[in-house]
């Protein structure tokens, strides 16, 4: 919908993603996905005015309010708009000069009386601005859309890349089909290499003007994303004491419980966009007057007119502003402690068997569980040796120490492939340059099986769910030392082993400092002495988990176990662990994964310099093979490697996936696997987080070049008609004769060229009213009142048909 004096008119479904410069519009998208989620964007027009953006505030309100206050809004301007916004709209948006004020219309279909030159500019999200119909407007980085009605020419600046000239052939499609009824037809000329096109190149100078000197340098049209800042500040807005009160509560990262169902607040990401967060016991003043006050708050802190804005009530939050706190729990979630960093709380795993079938049929559920099969695969283990891979006896399989790095291959089979993820474990206490050995060495075999394998990275003590079920219960992760044999680890005396997991798909034990506050009450812990091994059970821990203790204290140690109840430990057990001390003692229900929905991101440098941008609602579509893409799942990152991505961007993704992490606003942990997946070599926990996955579309997936062949060259005799049309407009200037002309065009098949070229719309554009009343008998507007029927009667007798 737009505003049109003053009142929201809606906007025929044709003319979405065309936005007049000098309007306001207020988009509402309900999402498909299971939360129906709904958005309220309201976009601003760099020449509306303070009324027009006025009126749009308060229509907004009130749709909010109609709607019950669960969307959340966004605040859009021209120029600036969010990934979200700029989603819905895949081909491309369009800003057109004028307004509804200025007399302008909005796009009717299939009306061909158009000349413009439009500028498009980006790569992933792509925009077109009308410019001035002249050379003067081109540059060389750039692609430009001259719109000539049944005509589009899209011109490539030399120095744009593959990506972009795709986008603006979609773009043009769109506006062939949107705008002119599938009825126009496309043509491309390659900037640089105009001599290939002589025909085609006759048309612009003649709209255009013959060229004189040399076109401009490319302009950037990419900016850093600014959705990964640290720099967040939450502030508490009231106006309880009768005038607006704004007061800093906290800096990130941010907790839940700082957010009171009786207030409003507002996030304040850096500067480069402002989330304000509405609690439902809130004044309906403060409720009401939420949008208003963020634009005050912007003014206040003289950060740009064009900050984005998000609106948001209690309940219903949106992904970016969930990922700004260190958890967050919804409502009606289990409750429990969370995530901690105490010293022996290692977050449980799910308490779920998976049926092979039921993974591959569902790959959603893959991605969610991390699980691309049943872990009935074929294991290899290497670990680093004198910066060399050294293979490890496969009776030891499982035993990982702090102060080595191995790498772990696993094999299965999908469609019968084989399939292939790698594992790069890294201890705490290894060198620098054995982690680095390690990176390198998976480098090595991965080029052995011809880049198809999946890189993870794995930090000692963040091991993935599928890395614990192909070891079978047998995962044990020891403090420090090394497993190479000949080599004497230090005695410890007394070592701690914390055991979680009620089968073997989801068992480890790990080392833990061997004193009493490691301790948990909700766990099984192994305690091994010279003398004892005693197996402790925590009051919180169950029959499976107790069992699964059992079965890791017989790997460990071939001694007795002493059973040792909590609260029924004897003296030597204390005394072996330097004496009694409190430890965690709350019982509490495992820890639910955090509520976050993935994202993704783009990693170029396209543009010359290494940038990360955020592609909002992403589809399969949105990888492109250009480039490399992150995508972020919360509980792991995801590199997606195109199969044309260069080097620069393969290493500088990494380097930024960590630098992600480490910034990261809700003080993410740094330990986070990054998995490393090439295109066409996609296992099951990456493809689930896409809707409709096609595991085809990398053999199929049209190219720019499949694309500009697709169009089809725009044939000799449809150039000559178009080329030739100047010239007859300059006849048809010079009073020339119907004769003169057919004898221009004698060889041009004239009568079928003169009805198309005659009667274009463009050509009628030229005629005067008198010219027009003299070729047809009848003035412009009794014709056009006609009847179709008498309308082509009227053609057919002045020789048009």
């Amino acid at each position: 919908m737009f505003l049109q004096k003053m009142k929201m008119v809606p906007v025929p479904e044709q003319a979405y993603g065309n936005f007049f410069e000098g309007d306001c519009y207020i988009i509402l998208n309900v999402s498909n996905s299971a939360t129906q989620s709904t958005d309220i964007h309201y976009w601003i027009g760099n020449a509306s005015s303070q009324d027009e953006q006025g009126a749009a505030a308060v229509y907004v309100t009130q749709l909010d309010g109609c709607l019950g206050g669960s969307p959340v809004q966004y605040r859009e301007v021209q120029g600036c708009e969010s990934a979200k916004f700029k989603s819905y709209f895949k081909n491309g948006l369009i800003y057109k000069k004028g307004g509804v004020g200025s007399g302008f219309t909005h796009v009717e279909a299939n009306v061909y009386n158009i000349q413009r030159l439009l500028h498009v500019k980006g790569t992933k999200h792509v925009t077109a601005r009308e410019v001035e119909v002249s050379w003067s407007s081109f540059n060389l980085g750039d692609i430009f859309l001259l719109d000539l009605g049944k005509v589009i020419i899209q011109w490539n600046g030399p120095q744009s890349n593959r990506q972009e000239k795709l986008k603006a052939v979609l773009l043009a499609q769109d506006i062939r089909d949107r705008e002119r009824g599938g009825r126009a037809q496309i043509a491309v000329i390659e900037g640089g290499q105009e001599e290939a096109f002589p025909e085609l190149m006759k048309i612009m100078i003649s709209v255009l003007g013959q060229r004189t000197g040399h076109l401009k340098e490319p302009i950037s049209d990419d900016k850093p994303d600014q959705n990964q800042i640290s720099d967040v500040k939450l502030y508490h807005v009231s106006d309880a004491s009768g005038q607006l009160l704004v007061q800093e509560v906290a800096t990130s990262p941010l907790t839940q419980d700082l957010l009171s169902s009786t207030d409003c607040y507002i996030l304040d990401q850096g500067g480069s966009s402002v989330m304000v967060w509405k609690g439902k016991a809130a004044s309906d003043e403060e409720r009401h007057s939420a949008l208003s006050r963020a634009v005050g708050f912007i003014k206040a802190k003289n950060y740009p007119s064009n900050t984005k804005v998000e609106v948001m009530s209690e309940g219903g939050e949106s992904a970016m502003f969930k990922h700004f706190f260190k958890s967050w729990k919804e409502k009606g979630q289990a409750q429990g402690l969370g995530k901690t960093h105490s010293v022996g709380k290692i977050a449980k795993v799910d308490q779920v068997k998976f049926d092979v079938m039921e993974l591959h049929a569902q790959p959603k559920l893959a991605a969610q569980e991390r699980m691309v099969d049943d872990a009935s695969g074929h294991v290899q283990v290497w670990r680093i040796e004198n910066l060399e891979l050294k293979e490890v006896n496969p009776s030891t399989y499982g035993h990982f120490y702090g102060g080595d790095c191995y790498l772990v291959l696993y094999t299965y089979n999908r469609a019968n492939k084989p399939q292939y993820i790698l594992y790069m474990w890294q201890g705490r206490h290894a060198t620098q340059d054995e982690v680095t050995a390690c990176a390198y060495q998976a480098v090595n075999l991965d080029n052995k099986y011809n880049g198809a394998p999946t890189q993870v990275r794995v930090v000692m003590g963040k091991e993935p769910r599928h890395f614990l079920a192909i070891f079978k219960g047998r995962l044990i992760i020891f403090e420090g030392g090394t497993g190479r044999p000949g080599v004497v680890n230090p005695d410890p005396g007394a070592r701690l082993f914390q055991v979680r997991g009620t089968h073997e798909m989801n068992t480890k034990a790990t080392e833990l400092p061997a004193r009493a506050a490691s301790l948990n009450t909700n766990d099984v812990f192994l305690l091994k002495t010279h003398q004892n091994v005693f197996l402790w059970y925590g009051k919180g821990c169950s029959g499976d988990e107790r069992e699964m203790g059992k079965a890791v204290a017989d790997l460990l140690s071939e001694l007795d176990k002493q059973i040792v109840m909590e609260g029924q430990e004897p003296a030597a057990f204390w005394v072996a662990l330097g004496g009694k001390a409190p430890y965690a003692s709350d019982k509490r229900l495992e820890k639910e994964v955090a509520l976050h929905e993935p994202r993704l991101f783009e990693c170029s440098n396209q543009t010359g310099r290494f940038l990360m941008t955020e592609v909002a609602d992403f589809t399969q579509d949105d990888l492109d093979e250009d480039d490399v893409m992150l995508l972020d799942t919360w509980e792991e990152i995801f590199l997606w490697i195109g199969n044309s991505a260069n080097q620069y961007e393969t290493q500088e993704s990494y380097s930024g996936a960590v630098d992600y992490l480490k910034t990261h606003p809700a003080g993410r942990d740094p330990g986070t696997p990054i998995t490393t997946v090439k295109q066409g070599y996609e296992p099951p926990t990456f493809t689930g987080w896409f809707n409709a996955w096609d595991a085809h579309k990398w053999s199929g997936g049209l190219s720019y070049e499949e694309m500009k062949s697709k169009l089809g060259d725009i044939s000799q005799i449809t150039v000559v008609k178009i080329a030739n049309f100047f010239y007859v407009l300059i006849l048809w200037k010079k009073q020339a004769s119907f004769h003169t002309i057919e004898l221009v065009l004698k060889n041009q098949s004239s009568k079928y060229i003169l009805k198309v070229i005659i009667w274009s719309s463009l050509f009628q554009e030229y005629l005067t009213d008198a010219e027009f009343e003299n070729l047809l008998g009848c003035t412009r507007d009794n014709f056009q009142r006609l009847p179709k029927w008498r309308q082509n009667d009227l053609k057919k007798k002045a020789g048009l048909f």
